[in-house]
C-alpha cells in the first residue's frame, strides 16, 4: 500500500513518522517546505499537488487544522477529486465536521473510492510513539482494509460505525477534554489561593475521583509554566464550536458547552489565537495574583509506554 499525507503539523508530523519508522512507502505534502524536507530525510517523498499524490498513491491522508482547508485540498483546483477512482481512498484524519466529512465523502465516493473519517485522541506525546488511539467511521470492508495502516500510527483503534460517526465522537471527547482543562484550572487556582502545597494538590487529585487524563498530562505542564501541550486556543475554540453544531443539529439545549465557548473567546482576545491553551488558567492567575507554579513538574509530555502494534477495541455492554 502506497501511502501519501497530507498536514505534516504537531499531530501529522507524528502521524506520518510512525508510518516512516515502520517501513512504509509514504509521499507527503505540506505548505511549509521545512517539514517536508524534514519527511523526506527520513524516506519520504514530495508530491508537488494533492492531485499528484492521489494519482500515485493508493490512500492518502489528510490532517489538517480547519474543515475549509480539507475541503480546498479535496474538491479545489489540483485537488484530490481529479484522481479518485476505484481502489483509492480518502483518510481524513483531521478534527473536522461531521456534515462537511459526509459532503467530501459523498463526492469521493461518486467517483468510486472509498471515505474514511479518522480522527485521533490521546496528545500528541502518543502520536509520537505511535500509541494514540483512533477512531474510523467508515463501512466495514473499508476499515479492515486499512487497518493495518490504523494499527501503525495508533495503539487502539475503534470502529464508530458509517462515515461521520467518528467525527461525532472526535468533538465530544474533546468537549470533555476542555472541560477537564477549566475544571483543573480552578481545581489548582483554588489549591494555591486556600494556601496548600501544589505537588500535594496534583497528587490528592490524582489518587480521587477528580482525576482524568487531562489532569495527569495538562495539570503537569500547567505547573511546570511552559503550558506546552502542543495545542492552541484557537483549535480548542474550533473543536468546541463542532461540538456546538452537533448539538445544535440535534435539538439538544446545552448548558456548560456554551460557557466554555465564551471563556475561550476571551482566552483568544486576551493572549492571542496561537496561545498555548492550558495558559487560558491566566485568566485566573492574572484575576487573582496568584502563580500557579510548583517545582518538579514535566515542561513537555513524552510517552514513556514502548511502541507496540495496535489493535482494535470492541465496544462492550455493559
Amino acid at each position: 500500500m502506497r501511502v501519501g499525507f497530507i498536514g505534516l503539523g504537531n499531530v501529522g508530523g507524528k502521524l506520518s513518522g510512525s508510518l516512516l519508522r515502520n517501513g512504509f512507502e509514504l509521499m507527503v505534502r505540506d505548505l511549509d517546505p521545512d517539514l517536508v524536507d524534514q519527511a523526506v530525510a527520513k524516506g519520504a517523498t514530495a508530491a508537488n499537488s494533492p492531485r499528484e499524490m492521489m494519482a500515485a498513491c493508493d490512500t492518502v491522508i489528510t490532517c489538517l487544522p480547519h474543515p475549509s482547508i480539507s475541503a480546498a485540498v479535496v474538491e479545489g483546483e489540483e485537488g484530490l477529486l481529479d484522481a479518485i477512482g476505484p481502489g483509492k481512498t480518502w483518510l481524513e484524519m483531521s478534527t473536522t465536521d461531521e456534515a462537511e466529512v459526509k459532503r467530501l465523502g459523498d463526492k469521493v465516493r461518486a467517483k468510486g473510492g472509498a471515505a474514511v473519517d479518522c480522527p485521533v485522541s490521546g496528545g500528541c506525546h502518543r502520536a509520537d510513539t505511535g500509541n494514540i488511539s483512533i477512531f474510523a467511521g467508515c463501512d466495514r470492508e473499508t476499515f479492515e482494509r486499512i487497518l493495518p495502516l490504523l494499527t501503525t500510527m495508533g495503539r487502539r483503534v475503534l470502529h464508530t460505525g458509517e462515515l461521520g460517526s467518528a467525527s461525532v465522537l472526535k468533538v465530544l471527547t474533546n468537549y470533555l477534554a476542555t472541560a477537564n482543562l477549566i475544571s483543573c484550572a480552578e481545581a489548582l487556582t483554588v489549591a494555591k489561593g486556600a494556601g496548600m502545597d501544589l505537588a500535594t494538590a496534583y497528587e490528592a487529585m490524582k489518587i480521587s475521583s477528580g482525576t482524568s487524563f487531562v489532569h495527569e498530562t495538562e495539570s503537569q505542564v500547567i505547573l511546570n509554566g511552559s503550558r506546552d501541550i502542543s495545542f492552541t486556543m484557537d483549535l480548542v475554540l474550533k473543536d468546541i464550536g463542532l461540538f456546538q453544531e452537533v448539538a445544535d443539529r440535534a435539538g439538544v439545549p446545552l448548558e456548560l458547552n456554551p460557557l466554555m465557548i465564551d471563556i475561550f473567546k476571551d482566552g483568544i482576545d486576551r493572549f492571542g489565537a496561537r496561545e498555548l491553551s492550558p495558559n487560558i488558567i491566566k485568566r485566573l492567575e492574572e484575576a487573582t495574583g496568584l502563580d500557579v507554579t510548583a517545582p518538579g513538574f514535566p515542561s513537555e509530555m513524552v510517552d514513556d509506554e514502548p511502541e507496540e502494534p495496535g489493535y482494535e477495541v470492541v465496544p462492550t455492554r455493559g
